[in-house]
C-alpha cells in the first residue's frame, strides 16, 4: 500500500493518501477527485541538515523576537498612562 502526496486542483489542499490498487483518492477538504500527485522527497537527516535546520530556526526565532519587541515598544508608546 503506497502512500502518495497529493494537491487538490480545486481547493489547493495538500494531503497524503494510501492508495489501494487502481483506486482514485478524493480530497478530504472538498471531496474533489481533481488531484495532482506530488513527488515525495525523502527525509534525510545528517549533521549538515541538522545544522541548517538549527540555523534557520534561530534566525526565525530572532526575527520573531525582534518583531515582538517592536510591537511592545509601539504599544507602550501609544498607551502611556
Amino acid at each position: 500500500m503506497p502512500l502518495f502526496e497529493y494537491v487538490c486542483q480545486t481547493c489547493e489542499h495538500e494531503f497524503e493518501a494510501l492508495v489501494l490498487g487502481s483506486s482514485t483518492p478524493s480530497c478530504p477538504a472538498c471531496g474533489s477527485e481533481n488531484l495532482e500527485r506530488q513527488i515525495s522527497r525523502p527525509a534525510i537527516k545528517s549533521d549538515n541538515t541538522r545544522a541548517l535546520a538549527m540555523k534557520a530556526a534561530k534566525k526565525r526565532d530572532q526575527r520573531l523576537g525582534s518583531d515582538r519587541m517592536h510591537e511592545r515598544i509601539e504599544y507602550e508608546a501609544s498607551h502611556d498612562d
